[in-house]
Protein backbone atom coordinates (compact mmCIF):
# COMPACT_ATOMS: atom_id res chain seq x y z
CA UNK A 1 0.00 0.00 0.00
CA UNK A 2 2.44 2.51 -0.48
CA UNK A 3 1.81 4.93 -3.17
CA UNK A 4 4.22 6.37 -5.45
CA UNK A 5 6.73 6.07 -2.64
CA UNK A 6 4.98 3.78 -0.19
CA UNK A 7 7.50 1.98 1.95
CA UNK A 8 10.02 1.69 -0.77
CA UNK A 9 10.18 1.47 -4.51
CA UNK A 10 7.00 1.68 -6.50
CA UNK A 11 7.33 0.30 -9.94
CA UNK A 12 4.93 1.40 -12.65
CA UNK A 13 4.48 -0.96 -15.55
CA UNK A 14 2.22 1.29 -17.57
CA UNK A 15 -0.10 0.08 -20.28
CA UNK A 16 2.17 -2.71 -21.33
CA UNK A 17 1.03 -4.30 -24.55
CA UNK A 18 1.75 -8.01 -24.41
CA UNK A 19 4.40 -8.82 -21.80
CA UNK A 20 6.07 -6.26 -19.54
CA UNK A 21 9.81 -6.34 -19.10
CA UNK A 22 11.22 -7.89 -15.97
CA UNK A 23 11.46 -5.33 -13.15
CA UNK A 24 13.08 -5.51 -9.73
CA UNK A 25 11.33 -4.55 -6.51
CA UNK A 26 12.60 -4.88 -2.92
CA UNK A 27 10.92 -7.38 -0.63
CA UNK A 28 7.74 -5.94 0.96
CA UNK A 29 7.90 -2.86 -1.27
CA UNK A 30 5.04 -2.17 -3.62
CA UNK A 31 5.13 -3.00 -7.28
CA UNK A 32 2.41 -0.99 -8.98
CA UNK A 33 1.11 -2.12 -12.37
CA UNK A 34 -1.08 0.28 -14.38
CA UNK A 35 -3.52 -0.64 -17.15
CA UNK A 36 -5.65 1.51 -19.42
CA UNK A 37 -9.08 0.45 -20.63
CA UNK A 38 -9.85 0.91 -24.31
CA UNK A 39 -13.61 0.76 -23.82
CA UNK A 40 -15.86 3.21 -21.99
CA UNK A 41 -17.93 2.19 -18.94
CA UNK A 42 -20.93 3.93 -17.42
CA UNK A 43 -19.59 3.32 -13.92
CA UNK A 44 -16.06 1.89 -13.92
CA UNK A 45 -16.15 1.38 -10.12
CA UNK A 46 -19.13 -0.99 -10.22
CA UNK A 47 -19.00 -2.37 -13.76
CA UNK A 48 -15.46 -3.76 -13.97
CA UNK A 49 -13.61 -6.27 -11.82
CA UNK A 50 -9.93 -6.96 -12.44
CA UNK A 51 -7.33 -8.97 -10.61
CA UNK A 52 -3.82 -10.23 -11.18
CA UNK A 53 -2.36 -13.61 -10.24
CA UNK A 54 1.28 -13.63 -9.15
CA UNK A 55 3.05 -17.00 -9.24
CA UNK A 56 6.56 -17.54 -7.91
CA UNK A 57 9.08 -20.01 -9.29
CA UNK A 58 8.66 -21.98 -6.06
CA UNK A 59 4.96 -22.42 -6.87
CA UNK A 60 3.29 -19.91 -4.53
CA UNK A 61 0.32 -18.06 -5.95
CA UNK A 62 -0.92 -14.71 -4.67
CA UNK A 63 -4.00 -12.95 -6.08
CA UNK A 64 -4.34 -9.19 -5.91
CA UNK A 65 -7.50 -7.30 -6.93
CA UNK A 66 -7.16 -4.14 -8.99
CA UNK A 67 -8.70 -0.74 -8.26
CA UNK A 68 -10.08 1.93 -10.53
CA UNK A 69 -7.92 5.07 -10.31
CA UNK A 70 -10.04 7.41 -12.41
CA UNK A 71 -10.72 7.92 -16.10
CA UNK A 72 -9.58 4.75 -17.93
CA UNK A 73 -6.88 3.67 -15.47
CA UNK A 74 -6.80 0.61 -13.23
CA UNK A 75 -3.93 -0.39 -10.95
CA UNK A 76 -2.69 -3.50 -9.21
CA UNK A 77 -0.36 -3.29 -6.20
CA UNK A 78 1.74 -6.23 -5.11
CA UNK A 79 4.43 -6.65 -2.45
CA UNK A 80 6.76 -9.64 -2.86
CA UNK A 81 6.87 -11.54 0.47
CA UNK A 82 10.35 -12.97 -0.10
CA UNK A 83 13.57 -11.66 -1.53
CA UNK A 84 15.51 -13.01 -4.53
CA UNK A 85 12.52 -14.62 -6.19
CA UNK A 86 10.92 -14.24 -9.59
CA UNK A 87 7.16 -13.69 -9.83
CA UNK A 88 5.21 -14.09 -13.06
CA UNK A 89 1.88 -12.30 -13.24
CA UNK A 90 -1.16 -12.46 -15.48
CA UNK A 91 -4.13 -10.11 -15.56
CA UNK A 92 -7.78 -11.24 -15.50
CA UNK A 93 -10.85 -9.07 -16.10
CA UNK A 94 -14.63 -9.44 -15.98
CA UNK A 95 -14.97 -7.56 -19.29
CA UNK A 96 -13.60 -8.11 -22.76
CA UNK A 97 -11.46 -5.05 -23.12
CA UNK A 98 -8.35 -4.89 -25.32
CA UNK A 99 -6.61 -2.90 -22.63
CA UNK A 100 -6.84 -5.84 -20.21
CA UNK A 101 -6.41 -8.80 -22.53
CA UNK A 102 -3.20 -10.83 -22.73
CA UNK A 103 -1.45 -8.82 -20.07
CA UNK A 104 1.43 -10.59 -18.33
CA UNK A 105 4.92 -9.96 -17.06
CA UNK A 106 7.52 -10.81 -14.44
CA UNK A 107 8.91 -9.17 -11.33
CA UNK A 108 12.13 -9.97 -9.55
CA UNK A 109 12.23 -9.41 -5.79
CA UNK A 110 15.48 -8.19 -4.27
CA UNK A 111 16.57 -7.55 -0.65
CA UNK A 112 15.26 -4.42 1.07
CA UNK A 113 18.17 -2.28 2.27
CA UNK A 114 16.33 0.61 3.91
CA UNK A 115 15.55 1.28 7.56
CA UNK A 116 11.74 1.50 7.69
CA UNK A 117 10.62 -1.05 10.28
CA UNK A 118 7.40 -1.88 8.42
CA UNK A 119 9.23 -2.59 5.20
CA UNK A 120 11.84 -4.67 7.00
CA UNK A 121 9.28 -6.94 8.66
CA UNK A 122 6.37 -7.02 6.20
CA UNK A 123 2.61 -7.22 6.56
CA UNK A 124 0.80 -8.26 9.73
CA UNK A 125 -0.71 -11.58 10.73
CA UNK A 126 -2.02 -13.30 13.85
CA UNK A 127 0.36 -14.96 16.27
CA UNK A 128 0.39 -18.79 16.40
CA UNK A 129 -1.94 -18.93 19.43
CA UNK A 130 -4.06 -16.02 18.12
CA UNK A 131 -3.49 -13.78 21.16
CA UNK A 132 -1.78 -10.88 19.42
CA UNK A 133 -0.09 -9.70 16.23
CA UNK A 134 3.20 -10.45 14.57
CA UNK A 135 4.83 -9.22 11.40
CA UNK A 136 5.16 -11.50 8.40
CA UNK A 137 8.68 -12.44 9.51
CA UNK A 138 7.43 -13.44 12.96
CA UNK A 139 8.63 -10.36 14.87
CA UNK A 140 6.21 -9.35 17.64
CA UNK A 141 3.89 -6.38 17.17
CA UNK A 142 2.12 -4.87 20.16
CA UNK A 143 -0.54 -2.53 18.82
CA UNK A 144 -0.20 0.93 20.37
CA UNK A 145 -2.91 2.85 18.61
CA UNK A 146 -4.19 6.38 18.26
CA UNK A 147 -7.64 7.38 17.00
CA UNK A 148 -7.42 10.16 14.40
CA UNK A 149 -10.61 8.69 12.90
CA UNK A 150 -11.41 11.69 10.71
CA UNK A 151 -7.94 12.22 9.26
CA UNK A 152 -8.76 10.66 5.85
CA UNK A 153 -11.47 13.19 4.98
CA UNK A 154 -10.35 16.31 6.88
CA UNK A 155 -6.56 16.45 7.02
CA UNK A 156 -4.05 17.80 4.53
CA UNK A 157 -0.65 16.23 3.80
CA UNK A 158 1.13 19.01 5.71
CA UNK A 159 -1.06 18.36 8.75
CA UNK A 160 -0.50 14.62 8.60
CA UNK A 161 3.26 15.20 8.56
CA UNK A 162 2.90 17.07 11.86
CA UNK A 163 0.60 14.40 13.26
CA UNK A 164 2.71 11.42 12.22
CA UNK A 165 5.97 12.85 13.52
CA UNK A 166 4.35 13.60 16.87
CA UNK A 167 2.88 10.13 17.24
CA UNK A 168 5.98 8.28 16.08
CA UNK A 169 8.09 10.17 18.60
CA UNK A 170 5.65 9.19 21.35
CA UNK A 171 5.72 5.49 20.45
CA UNK A 172 2.47 4.96 18.56
CA UNK A 173 2.55 2.41 15.74
CA UNK A 174 -1.06 2.35 14.49
CA UNK A 175 -3.71 4.89 13.50
CA UNK A 176 -7.41 4.03 13.51
CA UNK A 177 -9.09 5.60 10.48
CA UNK A 178 -12.58 5.87 9.03
CA UNK A 179 -11.93 5.61 5.30
CA UNK A 180 -14.64 8.10 4.29
CA UNK A 181 -16.83 10.55 6.19
CA UNK A 182 -19.58 8.16 7.36
CA UNK A 183 -22.62 10.35 8.21
CA UNK A 184 -25.29 10.55 5.53
CA UNK A 185 -26.69 13.81 6.89
CA UNK A 186 -23.43 15.65 7.50
CA UNK A 187 -23.19 18.99 5.73
CA UNK A 188 -20.33 21.34 4.91
CA UNK A 189 -18.00 22.47 2.13
CA UNK A 190 -16.30 19.79 0.06
CA UNK A 191 -12.93 20.96 1.30
CA UNK A 192 -10.24 19.91 3.78
CA UNK A 193 -8.88 22.14 6.53
CA UNK A 194 -12.09 24.19 6.54
CA UNK A 195 -14.56 24.66 9.39
CA UNK A 196 -17.45 22.23 8.78
CA UNK A 197 -15.72 20.99 5.63
CA UNK A 198 -14.82 17.46 4.59
CA UNK A 199 -13.75 15.76 1.38
CA UNK A 200 -16.19 13.32 -0.24
CA UNK A 201 -15.15 9.77 -1.06
CA UNK A 202 -18.52 8.96 -2.64
CA UNK A 203 -20.95 11.43 -4.16
CA UNK A 204 -23.93 9.22 -3.27
CA UNK A 205 -23.06 8.47 0.37
CA UNK A 206 -25.51 11.18 1.41
CA UNK A 207 -28.22 9.12 -0.32
CA UNK A 208 -27.31 5.95 1.55
CA UNK A 209 -25.16 4.31 -1.14
CA UNK A 210 -21.56 3.58 -2.09
CA UNK A 211 -21.76 3.39 -5.87
CA UNK A 212 -20.25 6.64 -7.17
CA UNK A 213 -16.65 6.73 -6.04
CA UNK A 214 -14.44 9.81 -6.33
CA UNK A 215 -10.95 8.66 -7.41
CA UNK A 216 -9.38 12.04 -6.61
CA UNK A 217 -10.34 11.58 -2.95
CA UNK A 218 -8.42 8.31 -2.77
CA UNK A 219 -5.45 9.76 -4.63
CA UNK A 220 -5.18 12.33 -1.86
CA UNK A 221 -5.69 9.61 0.73
CA UNK A 222 -2.76 7.78 -0.89
CA UNK A 223 -0.50 10.68 0.01
CA UNK A 224 -1.73 10.65 3.62
CA UNK A 225 -1.15 6.91 3.94
CA UNK A 226 2.31 7.39 2.52
CA UNK A 227 3.16 9.79 5.31
CA UNK A 228 1.91 7.38 7.96
CA UNK A 229 4.04 4.61 6.52
CA UNK A 230 7.09 6.84 6.36
CA UNK A 231 6.64 7.23 10.12
CA UNK A 232 6.13 3.48 10.67
CA UNK A 233 2.44 3.87 11.53
CA UNK A 234 0.06 1.14 10.37
CA UNK A 235 -3.47 2.12 9.26
CA UNK A 236 -6.42 0.34 10.86
CA UNK A 237 -9.15 0.64 8.23
CA UNK A 238 -12.76 1.11 9.30
CA UNK A 239 -14.54 1.49 5.95
CA UNK A 240 -17.50 3.21 7.65
CA UNK A 241 -18.85 3.88 11.14
CA UNK A 242 -21.72 1.80 12.53
CA UNK A 243 -22.59 3.87 15.57
CA UNK A 244 -22.03 7.54 16.31
CA UNK A 245 -20.01 8.33 13.19
CA UNK A 246 -18.47 11.79 12.86
CA UNK A 247 -21.16 14.15 14.14
CA UNK A 248 -23.82 11.61 15.00
CA UNK A 249 -25.68 12.45 11.81
CA UNK A 250 -26.96 8.99 10.79
CA UNK A 251 -23.91 6.86 10.09
CA UNK A 252 -24.27 4.78 6.94
CA UNK A 253 -22.69 1.58 8.28
CA UNK A 254 -25.83 -0.09 9.69
CA UNK A 255 -27.87 0.56 6.55
CA UNK A 256 -25.67 0.16 3.49
CA UNK A 257 -26.27 -3.03 1.51
CA UNK A 258 -23.95 -5.98 1.89
CA UNK A 259 -23.03 -5.86 -1.79
CA UNK A 260 -22.03 -2.20 -1.71
CA UNK A 261 -20.11 -2.53 1.54
CA UNK A 262 -18.18 -5.60 0.42
CA UNK A 263 -17.32 -3.90 -2.89
CA UNK A 264 -15.93 -0.91 -1.01
CA UNK A 265 -13.89 -3.11 1.31
CA UNK A 266 -12.49 -4.89 -1.73
CA UNK A 267 -11.52 -1.50 -3.17
CA UNK A 268 -9.67 -0.63 0.04
CA UNK A 269 -8.01 -4.04 -0.02
CA UNK A 270 -6.88 -3.48 -3.60
CA UNK A 271 -5.60 0.01 -2.93
CA UNK A 272 -4.08 -0.40 0.54
CA UNK A 273 -3.75 -4.11 1.19
CA UNK A 274 -0.19 -4.66 -0.03
CA UNK A 275 1.31 -2.95 3.00
CA UNK A 276 0.72 -3.54 6.71
CA UNK A 277 -2.96 -3.03 7.54
CA UNK A 278 -5.78 -4.14 9.82
CA UNK A 279 -9.41 -4.39 8.69
CA UNK A 280 -12.05 -3.17 11.15
CA UNK A 281 -15.32 -4.21 9.56
CA UNK A 282 -17.61 -2.84 12.26
CA UNK A 283 -16.92 0.39 14.15
CA UNK A 284 -18.96 1.27 17.23
CA UNK A 285 -21.70 -1.22 16.35
CA UNK A 286 -23.23 -4.54 17.35
CA UNK A 287 -21.55 -6.64 14.66
CA UNK A 288 -24.72 -7.57 12.77
CA UNK A 289 -24.91 -4.89 10.07
CA UNK A 290 -25.77 -6.25 6.60
CA UNK A 291 -22.28 -5.75 5.20
CA UNK A 292 -20.23 -7.44 7.92
CA UNK A 293 -20.42 -11.06 6.80
CA UNK A 294 -20.15 -10.32 3.04
CA UNK A 295 -17.11 -8.13 3.67
CA UNK A 296 -15.51 -10.66 6.00
CA UNK A 297 -15.99 -13.49 3.53
CA UNK A 298 -14.65 -11.30 0.73
CA UNK A 299 -11.48 -10.58 2.69
CA UNK A 300 -11.07 -14.26 3.50
CA UNK A 301 -11.15 -14.99 -0.22
CA UNK A 302 -9.20 -12.05 -1.65
CA UNK A 303 -6.66 -10.93 0.94
CA UNK A 304 -3.53 -12.71 -0.28
CA UNK A 305 -1.56 -11.56 2.78
CA UNK A 306 -4.20 -12.71 5.31
CA UNK A 307 -3.97 -9.54 7.35
CA UNK A 308 -6.07 -9.48 10.52
CA UNK A 309 -9.79 -8.69 10.39
CA UNK A 310 -11.93 -7.77 13.36
CA UNK A 311 -14.89 -5.98 14.92
CA UNK A 312 -15.13 -2.97 17.25
CA UNK A 313 -18.25 -2.84 19.42
CA UNK A 314 -20.25 -0.10 21.09
CA UNK A 315 -20.24 0.05 24.92
CA UNK A 316 -23.69 -1.56 25.33
CA UNK A 317 -22.40 -5.12 25.49
CA UNK A 318 -24.32 -6.63 28.44
CA UNK A 319 -26.87 -3.98 29.37
CA UNK A 320 -29.81 -2.10 27.89
CA UNK A 321 -28.72 1.45 27.21
CA UNK A 322 -30.93 4.18 28.66
CA UNK A 323 -31.65 5.50 25.20
CA UNK A 324 -32.46 2.10 23.69
CA UNK A 325 -35.81 0.42 23.28
CA UNK A 326 -36.45 -2.88 25.06
CA UNK A 327 -34.77 -5.63 23.07
CA UNK A 328 -32.89 -3.17 20.91
CA UNK A 329 -30.33 -5.12 18.90
CA UNK A 330 -27.80 -2.37 19.50
CA UNK A 331 -27.29 -3.83 22.99
CA UNK A 332 -26.44 -7.27 24.38
CA UNK A 333 -23.83 -8.17 21.76
CA UNK A 334 -21.38 -9.28 24.49
CA UNK A 335 -18.41 -8.31 22.30
CA UNK A 336 -18.40 -11.71 20.62
CA UNK A 337 -20.49 -11.77 17.45
CA UNK A 338 -19.22 -14.12 14.72
CA UNK A 339 -16.74 -15.61 17.20
CA UNK A 340 -16.41 -18.83 15.17
CA UNK A 341 -16.21 -17.20 11.73
CA UNK A 342 -12.97 -18.15 9.92
CA UNK A 343 -12.56 -14.59 8.64
CA UNK A 344 -12.61 -13.09 12.16
CA UNK A 345 -9.26 -12.61 13.92
CA UNK A 346 -9.89 -10.10 16.71
CA UNK A 347 -12.60 -8.55 18.88
CA UNK A 348 -12.44 -5.05 20.35
CA UNK A 349 -14.52 -3.84 23.29
CA UNK A 350 -15.33 -0.22 24.03
CA UNK A 351 -15.64 1.21 27.53
CA UNK A 352 -17.24 4.43 26.34
CA UNK A 353 -16.47 8.02 27.29
CA UNK A 354 -17.64 8.45 30.87
CA UNK A 355 -14.20 8.43 32.43
CA UNK A 356 -14.57 4.98 33.99
CA UNK A 357 -11.89 2.30 34.15
CA UNK A 358 -13.61 -0.90 33.06
CA UNK A 359 -11.40 -3.96 32.84
CA UNK A 360 -14.02 -6.69 33.10
CA UNK A 361 -14.82 -6.51 29.40
CA UNK A 362 -11.44 -7.64 28.10
CA UNK A 363 -11.25 -10.15 30.96
CA UNK A 364 -14.47 -11.81 29.76
CA UNK A 365 -13.49 -11.63 26.10
CA UNK A 366 -10.16 -13.26 26.81
CA UNK A 367 -12.00 -16.43 27.87
CA UNK A 368 -14.18 -16.71 24.75
CA UNK A 369 -13.66 -19.67 22.42
CA UNK A 370 -12.37 -20.13 19.84
CA UNK A 371 -9.58 -17.72 20.80
CA UNK A 372 -9.62 -14.33 19.10
CA UNK A 373 -7.21 -11.58 20.02
CA UNK A 374 -8.90 -8.98 22.22
CA UNK A 375 -8.34 -5.39 23.25
CA UNK A 376 -10.19 -2.35 24.51
CA UNK A 377 -10.38 -0.43 21.26
CA UNK A 378 -11.90 2.73 22.70
CA UNK A 379 -11.29 3.96 26.24
CA UNK A 380 -12.49 7.40 27.32
CA UNK A 381 -10.80 9.93 25.08
CA UNK A 382 -8.76 12.51 26.93
CA UNK A 383 -10.71 15.72 27.42
CA UNK A 384 -14.15 14.37 26.55
CA UNK A 385 -17.19 16.17 27.98
CA UNK A 386 -15.76 19.67 27.66
CA UNK A 387 -12.35 18.71 29.04
CA UNK A 388 -13.50 16.79 32.13
CA UNK A 389 -12.72 13.11 31.52
CA UNK A 390 -9.72 10.88 30.98
CA UNK A 391 -7.07 13.43 31.84
CA UNK A 392 -3.35 12.87 32.26
CA UNK A 393 -2.19 9.61 33.77
CA UNK A 394 -5.74 8.26 33.66
CA UNK A 395 -4.70 7.22 30.16
CA UNK A 396 -1.59 5.37 31.30
CA UNK A 397 -3.39 3.59 34.13
CA UNK A 398 -6.09 2.43 31.76
CA UNK A 399 -3.63 1.25 29.09
CA UNK A 400 -1.47 -0.83 31.44
CA UNK A 401 -4.49 -2.41 33.12
CA UNK A 402 -6.43 -3.14 29.93
CA UNK A 403 -3.38 -5.02 28.69
CA UNK A 404 -2.92 -6.89 31.96
CA UNK A 405 -6.57 -7.95 32.27
CA UNK A 406 -6.50 -9.75 28.93
CA UNK A 407 -6.36 -7.18 26.15
CA UNK A 408 -3.17 -8.76 24.89
CA UNK A 409 -3.49 -7.36 21.37
CA UNK A 410 -2.44 -3.91 22.58
CA UNK A 411 -3.67 -0.54 23.80
CA UNK A 412 -5.46 2.46 22.29
CA UNK A 413 -5.54 6.17 23.11
CA UNK A 414 -7.93 8.89 22.01
CA UNK A 415 -8.20 12.65 22.40
CA UNK A 416 -11.16 15.00 22.10
CA UNK A 417 -10.92 17.29 19.05
CA UNK A 418 -8.24 15.10 17.51
CA UNK A 419 -10.61 12.28 16.66
CA UNK A 420 -12.96 14.71 14.85
CA UNK A 421 -9.91 16.54 13.45
CA UNK A 422 -11.35 19.89 14.54
CA UNK A 423 -9.93 22.65 12.39
CA UNK A 424 -10.21 25.36 15.06
CA UNK A 425 -11.01 25.37 18.79
CA UNK A 426 -14.32 27.09 18.13
CA UNK A 427 -15.47 24.88 15.27
CA UNK A 428 -19.08 23.95 16.00
CA UNK A 429 -21.29 20.99 15.22
CA UNK A 430 -20.59 18.47 17.97
CA UNK A 431 -22.60 17.56 21.00
CA UNK A 432 -21.28 18.75 24.36
CA UNK A 433 -20.20 15.31 25.58
CA UNK A 434 -17.81 14.87 22.65
CA UNK A 435 -16.50 18.40 22.41
CA UNK A 436 -13.85 20.67 23.95
CA UNK A 437 -12.34 24.04 22.94
CA UNK A 438 -9.26 22.68 21.19
CA UNK A 439 -8.12 22.17 17.62
CA UNK A 440 -6.72 18.85 16.42
CA UNK A 441 -3.19 20.23 16.68
CA UNK A 442 -3.65 21.47 20.25
CA UNK A 443 -5.02 18.05 21.20
CA UNK A 444 -1.86 16.36 19.93
CA UNK A 445 0.02 17.24 23.08
CA UNK A 446 -2.46 16.55 25.84
CA UNK A 447 -0.51 15.17 28.79
CA UNK A 448 -2.18 11.78 28.59
CA UNK A 449 -0.94 11.19 25.04
CA UNK A 450 2.53 10.42 26.44
CA UNK A 451 1.57 7.45 28.55
CA UNK A 452 0.20 4.80 26.13
CA UNK A 453 3.33 5.27 24.03
CA UNK A 454 5.40 4.30 27.05
CA UNK A 455 3.87 0.83 26.74
CA UNK A 456 5.58 0.46 23.36
CA UNK A 457 8.85 1.70 24.84
CA UNK A 458 8.66 -0.81 27.69
CA UNK A 459 7.83 -3.83 25.52
CA UNK A 460 10.28 -3.09 22.74
CA UNK A 461 12.79 -5.90 22.30
CA UNK A 462 10.99 -8.52 24.36
CA UNK A 463 9.61 -11.78 22.98
CA UNK A 464 6.03 -11.38 24.24
CA UNK A 465 4.31 -13.18 21.36
CA UNK A 466 1.29 -15.13 22.67
CA UNK A 467 1.74 -13.98 26.25
CA UNK A 468 -1.11 -15.34 28.35
CA UNK A 469 -2.81 -14.56 31.64
CA UNK A 470 -0.96 -16.57 34.27
CA UNK A 471 -1.94 -15.54 37.81
CA UNK A 472 -1.19 -19.16 38.78
CA UNK A 473 2.52 -18.36 38.44
CA UNK A 474 2.40 -15.69 41.14
CA UNK A 475 2.76 -16.47 44.82
CA UNK A 476 0.38 -13.69 45.84
CA UNK A 477 -2.22 -14.12 43.09
CA UNK A 478 -1.37 -10.91 41.26
CA UNK A 479 -2.38 -10.45 37.67
CA UNK A 480 0.43 -11.53 35.36
CA UNK A 481 0.96 -11.93 31.63
CA UNK A 482 3.59 -14.50 30.80
CA UNK A 483 5.21 -16.61 28.16
CA UNK A 484 6.53 -19.02 30.75
CA UNK A 485 10.31 -19.11 30.95
CA UNK A 486 10.64 -16.35 28.35
CA UNK A 487 8.66 -13.21 29.25
CA UNK A 488 6.70 -11.81 32.21
CA UNK A 489 4.71 -8.59 32.71
CA UNK A 490 2.77 -7.15 35.63
CA UNK A 491 1.54 -3.71 36.65
CA UNK A 492 1.70 -2.79 40.33
CA UNK A 493 -0.50 0.24 40.92
CA UNK A 494 1.12 1.13 44.25
CA UNK A 495 4.45 -0.58 43.92
CA UNK A 496 5.01 -3.34 46.42
CA UNK A 497 6.03 -6.88 45.77
CA UNK A 498 5.32 -9.66 43.30
CA UNK A 499 6.36 -13.31 43.58
CA UNK A 500 6.77 -15.40 40.44
CA UNK A 501 7.14 -19.16 40.62
CA UNK A 502 9.80 -21.02 38.65
CA UNK A 503 11.13 -17.96 36.83
CA UNK A 504 14.53 -18.82 35.31
CA UNK A 505 17.25 -17.68 37.69
CA UNK A 506 19.34 -15.95 35.02
CA UNK A 507 16.45 -14.17 33.28
CA UNK A 508 16.97 -10.38 33.18
CA UNK A 509 14.32 -8.51 35.20
CA UNK A 510 13.41 -4.83 34.97
CA UNK A 511 11.40 -2.17 36.78
CA UNK A 512 9.90 0.37 34.38
CA UNK A 513 8.57 3.75 35.51
CA UNK A 514 5.22 4.28 33.67
CA UNK A 515 5.10 7.95 34.70
CA UNK A 516 8.46 8.87 33.17
CA UNK A 517 8.68 6.19 30.49
CA UNK A 518 12.07 4.85 31.54
CA UNK A 519 13.66 1.74 32.98
CA UNK A 520 14.70 2.34 36.57
CA UNK A 521 16.56 -0.84 37.49
CA UNK A 522 17.75 -4.17 36.11
CA UNK A 523 18.92 -7.42 37.70
CA UNK A 524 18.67 -11.16 37.11
CA UNK A 525 15.81 -13.12 38.61
CA UNK A 526 17.83 -15.11 41.12
CA UNK A 527 16.39 -18.02 43.06
CA UNK A 528 13.83 -16.41 45.39
CA UNK A 529 11.32 -15.32 42.75
CA UNK A 530 10.45 -12.28 44.88
CA UNK A 531 10.61 -8.85 43.25
CA UNK A 532 10.14 -5.56 45.09
CA UNK A 533 9.36 -2.28 43.34
CA UNK A 534 11.73 0.66 43.86
CA UNK A 535 9.14 2.36 46.10
CA UNK A 536 5.47 2.34 47.05
CA UNK A 537 4.70 5.95 46.19
CA UNK A 538 3.72 5.36 42.56
CA UNK A 539 2.82 2.64 40.04
CA UNK A 540 5.54 0.38 38.63
CA UNK A 541 5.78 -2.04 35.72
CA UNK A 542 7.61 -5.33 36.17
CA UNK A 543 9.12 -6.92 33.05
CA UNK A 544 11.34 -9.97 32.70
CA UNK A 545 12.92 -11.41 29.57
CA UNK A 546 15.84 -11.10 27.22
CA UNK A 547 15.74 -7.89 25.24
CA UNK A 548 16.91 -7.73 21.67
CA UNK A 549 16.50 -5.35 18.78
CA UNK A 550 13.54 -6.05 16.50
CA UNK A 551 14.59 -3.47 13.92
Amino acid sequence: MRLTRIIGLVLTCAVCLGSCDRKSVPQWSIAELSFEARNTYANPYTDVEIYAVFVSKSGDSLVRPAFWNGENEWKVRFAPPRENEEWAWTLHASVDDPGFMNRSGTLKSVPYTGTNRLNRHGTLKMSPKKRNLVFADGSPFLLVGDTPWSLPYRATPAQVEIYAQNRQEKGYNTALLIAVQPDTRAEGPDQRNTDQGFARGFSDLKDGHLNHLNPAYFQTLDSLVQILYDHEIVPVWAPLAHGYGWKGRQALGPNVSGEEYARFVRYLLARYGSGPALWLLSLDGHGDAPGIIPAGEMLEKWDAYRQPTGLHYNPCDDFLATWAREGDGHCFHYNKKHQEAPWLDFQWAQTGHDGQHQYHKVAKMYENQPVKAVMNGEPTYEGMNEGKYGLGYWQGEDAWNQLLHGGTMGVVYGAVSLWQWKISPAESGWEEWTNAPYSWQQALDFEGSRYPGFVARAFDGFDFTDMEKRPDLTGNNRLLLAKEGVFYYSYLEKGGEITIKNIPAELPCFWFDPLKGEFRSRKVAGTSGIFTAPDTLQPWVFLAGKKQSHD
